[in-house]
Formats: C-alpha cells, structure tokens, sequence
C-alpha cells in the first residue's frame, strides 16, 4: 500500500466487510511498520443492520477510521416498497425473491415501525433512512444504489437532512422492539 501512495495511485486504503478485531490487525501492522493506516471500512449498516454500532463504532470513533455504510436503505426494504407482499417488476426483490436472506418473518414489521417514525415527524422514510447512517459519530459515507435517475434525485433530495433527538430517540426504541430483524 506504501509503495502505490507513493506513486500517487491511491491516497488512502480502507476494508470491506471486516471485524473489530481484523481492523485493529491492520491498524497495528501500520502502526509497528510505518506503513499506511486503514481510513475506512465499508460494512452494511442501516436501520435494520445495526451490528456496527457495538465494537467496530467503538473502534471507528476512538482510532479514526470511518464508516462507509453499504445498503443504508436495506436493499430497499426501507423504501417501503416491498411492504404487504409488493414487488415492483425491475426490482432486486422481483431478481432475487429473498434480498440475499434480508427477506426473514421479521422484516417487515420493522420495517413498519421505521415508517411509523418517518410519517409521525413528516419525514420521507429514504431521507430518514439515510441520515440516520451520515449522521452517526463513526460516519463518513454512506454507499447507496439507485437504478433510475428519479431514485437518484430523490435521494439527494435529503442529502442535508439532520435528524432531530426525537426522532433518534424513537428509532433506538424501535430499534430495541426489532434487532437485526435479518
């Protein structure tokens, strides 16, 4: 990695889809070698993927290096899209039936819940969604997907949405009522 920021290719490194501890291998290689440190790991994490929040966040805040959330709208289901059996023709779900094991009996009523808080303070459940990923203490970015340009617009619609203690409040109550319903 030393050798390509010296020539310039890349700035930084970062993980993907790794642990507390195998980050804190990679942090103290760099640190006993003098070579590049890890500046992110892109994990999943959203309102319906939480697993981030116990040592990985400890880990991120305390030796800087930020998250990059994958699939902050859960595949989708966070849209309200697939909720009471829907599937819309074109999309993941109508590709693959089980949203590769994110589909369980669970989902959809937390997915249910989170809607509820969106639509009690007036928010758009995708606005919601996504701020709550960038504005957590251990973000730096939040990866999403979108397949047409309205999704794309739409999106960044919300892209300066803060959330309120309010509504972060409900959704850790919600999130209590319905851990990692996948």
């Amino acid at each position: 990695m030393q050798r390509e920021v010296d020539k310039g290719r890349i700035r930084a490194f970062g993980l993907s889809n790794e642990s507390a501890w195998g980050t804190a291998q990679w942090l103290r290689v760099a640190e006993n070698t003098g070579e590049p440190r890890v500046a992110t790991i892109q994990n999943e994490y959203s309102l319906l993927c939480r697993m981030y929040d116990t040592d990985l966040a400890e880990l991120s805040v305390n030796e800087d290096v930020g998250l990059l959330a994958f699939s902050p709208l859960g595949t989708g289901l966070l849209t309200g899209k697939y909720q009471h059996g829907a599937v819309p023709e074109g999309s993941r779900k109508s590709i693959v039936d089980t949203l590769g094991g994110r589909v369980t009996p669970r989902v959809f009523d937390a997915v249910d819940a989170y809607i509820a808080i969106a639509q009690r303070h007036g928010l758009d459940p995708i606005h919601m969604a996504m701020a709550f990923t960038v504005q957590r203490p251990f973000s730096c970015s939040s990866i999403f997907g979108a397949t047409h340009m309205a999704q794309l617009e739409h999106i960044l619609k919300g892209a300066e949405m803060r959330l309120s203690a309010e509504v972060l409040a409900e959704i850790d109550d919600a999130h209590r009522a319905h851990p990692m319903p996948y």
